[in-house]
């Protein structure tokens, strides 16, 4: 493979203080994986700076699965930072791999995850840096195969042009099966149409060009948006569920970075899947069913982990960790394990339910920095229309613990314009929050009372596929500044911070959340316009995707803020995270009426599907399902 560092090496020493933080690009950290004999080499990109991509579980997770395939080599790429994109461009230089530093085009399949919405034209500038076209159609068998994964692949239209292949759900035992049989049929002399055939008998595995995109009229009366070209596709592509994940080690190797980058600490997910089913989550939808790692495998990746990177932190990650039925036997274990060794112990999601006086000592450690956690709502109703499954009394009973064991700042996340939400819920918000201080400030020392510190952060509702809500619109942006508007002139403590999210970028991300194929055409449009890096504010224009709509015949508003009859044909309904229609439906109508729907880990089975679907079961350590 050709190597560029030479090129690479050149021009960072050339252009000095023009490239932004060059060890984002330096090869070879510690713990990397580099196999320079394998003949079928794999590149996993994350659409966005070092900083952010090295953090993400996914691309670590199958970068290692991949490697462990004899004869196969995974290495990483991530997108070149604004200023050294354009260096690049105006050098001739592609887009490259860290390991070994080669073009993307001499790889033999390149895996892109599409972690939020946002990415979207950064896929099409690392295609185009790359010197790969933009479209599946235009490529051949000279390209490396292109697929995507992540939580954006369960609404695939916006981004199917784009891509070979796109896989749904999880990716340990997909991604390898996927990437064996293209080394075969390549071995083979099979043309691109016969490995894309293959390809989409994979279960999981959706091939766009393979499918006749409908109009809206025919997809209401067909039942879906598209139609398979040829016998033996599916119609419909539903996810692929790693079964294996309970009983497989918490131990993933980690490389240690040259650079800060985001979470930059040891990892270890705890448990997979979330059952409370808030109606707004996607994550709790399509990661079901809850599967548990037992104590002693997470203990010993832990000591594992920190051995092998001597990292001062470690995370036990999930959607929500103190959710684990053995989460307080595995912090005391570990607080015995690492005390007087300088290493702490954190938990990035806590629930108000479970964060209890014994459950503050445990996390404490030897750092209090700040805590999260999410109301979500400022009302018990509107609590109770999303789902939510906590109270008031819930978050009290967690800030007296937390401020009692030595805490002095909070944030409490919020949405505004979740459905039926009016400006009673808008001013609970900040009652909710105004009590919260109160609370922190009585269970401190009168003489720190002055470092308590509450801050509230505010994100818009984006409704999302496979979820209860996904037939719900979102607000527009002038309604969601009013309600903004309504918060703030409610808060009288100054001690009370308000931050909150941009309107416009929550549009866009509902266009995308919410569009069909006709979406993908306006994602182009808006790249040739000169949109990048959409997820940082320095980047974003919202002027750039309304002219990139204009010119598509695209109505923004129309897409991200119509409310849908439940029986409507969406754009994604050929695509499926294993969850029972009828259930989404169900969700949707016990939302309208307040009515509530308990944790199937805790109580009866709430009848979603994914467990008959699958055969599988929630797994965890200790029965607590009925």
């Amino acid at each position: 493979m050709t190597d560029l560092w030479p090129q690479i090496e050149s021009l960072i020493r050339r252009e000095g203080r023009a490239i932004e933080r060059p060890a984002r690009y330096l090869n070879h950290e510690w713990g990397c994986t580099y196999k320079p004999e394998a003949l079928y080499r794999f590149c996993m990109v994350y659409p966005d700076t070092y900083e952010l991509g090295q953090a993400n579980q996914a691309v670590r997770i199958l970068c290692n699965q991949v490697n462990l395939v004899e004869g196969m080599a995974a290495e990483r790429a991530f997108l070149p930072a604004a200023e050294m994109g354009d260096i690049m461009r105006r050098e001739h230089i592609p887009a490259f791999s860290l390991e070994s530093c080669a073009p993307l085009t001499e790889f033999d399949a390149l895996g892109i995850t599409l972690p939020h919405e946002l990415c979207a034209t950064n896929v099409l500038e690392l295609l185009d840096l790359a010197g790969i076209p933009l479209r599946s159609e235009d490529r051949t068998l000279e390209h490396p195969l292109i697929m995507a994964g992540g939580p954006c692949a369960f609404n695939a239209e916006p981004y199917a042009p784009f891509f070979d292949l796109i896989q749904l759900g999880e990716g340990e035992e997909m991604l390898p099966e996927c990437l064996r049989l293209h080394r075969q049929l390549k071995s083979q002399g099979a043309s691109r149409q016969e490995i894309l055939l293959a390809m989409a008998q994979i279960p999981g595995v959706y091939v766009p060009s393979l499918y006749t995109l409908l109009s809206d009229e025919e997809a209401q009366v067909q039942g879906a948006y598209v139609r398979p070209n040829y016998e033996g596709i599916p119609a419909t592509i539903t996810k692929r569920l790693y079964e294996g994940f309970a009983e497989s080690s918490a131990y993933e190797p980690m490389i240690v970075p040259f650079t800060e980058v985001v979470h930059d600490r040891c990892n270890v997910e705890v448990l997979r899947g979330c059952s409370r089913g808030c109606r707004f989550c996607q994550a709790g939808m399509m990661y079901r069913p809850v599967r548990e790692r037992s104590a002693d495998n997470i203990v010993d990746a832990v000591c594992r982990g920190i051995a092998d990177t001597g990292y001062d932190e470690v995370s036990l990650t999930s959607l929500s960790s103190t959710d684990h039925s053995q989460i307080e036997q595995i912090l005391r274990r570990l607080n015995r394990c690492l005390e007087g060794r300088g290493i702490s112990v954190s938990i990035p999601s806590q629930r108000l339910d479970s964060f209890g006086v014994e459950m503050a000592e445990l996390v404490a450690g030897g750092k209090r920095g700040g805590l999260t956690f999410a109301p979500e709502a400022g009302t018990q109703r509107l609590r109770d229309v999303i789902n939510k499954g906590v109270t008031e009394d819930d978050l009290f009973s967690a800030i007296d613990a937390a401020f009692a064991a030595g805490w002095r700042r909070c944030k409490l996340y919020f949405m505004i314009g979740l459905p039926t939400e009016t400006d009673e819920d808008i001013k609970g918000i900040a009652s909710l929050a105004q009590r919260a201080y109160d609370r922190a400030k009585a269970a401190v020392p009168e003489n720190q009372r002055g470092n308590v510190r509450v801050s509230i952060s505010v994100a818009l509702f984006v409704p999302k596929a496979q979820t209860p809500f996904q037939w719900d619109g979102q607000i527009s942006p002038e309604e969601a500044r009013r309600r903004i508007g309504v918060l703030r002139s409610s808060i009288k403590y100054r001690a009370v911070d308000v931050n909150w999210h941009e309107p416009l970028e929550s549009q866009v991300e509902a266009l995308m959340s919410r569009g069909g194929r006709q979406v993908a055409q306006v994602v182009e449009t808006a790249w040739r316009l000169g949109a990048r890096y959409d997820a940082w504010t320095e980047h974003f224009s919202f002027q750039t995707w309304q002219d990139a709509c204009q010119a598509c015949g695209v109505d923004m508003a129309q897409v991200a803020q119509s409310s849908w009859d439940t029986d409507r044909v969406l754009p994604w309904s050929h695509l499926s995270a294993g969850l029972f229609d009828k259930f989404l439906r169900r969700e949707r109508d016990k939302a309208s009426r307040g009515v509530t729907t308990p944790d199937c880990t805790m109580g009866p089975c709430s009848a979603c599907g994914v467990c008959m679907n699958y055969g599988v079961d929630v797994q965890t350590q200790e029965e607590r399902h009925g």
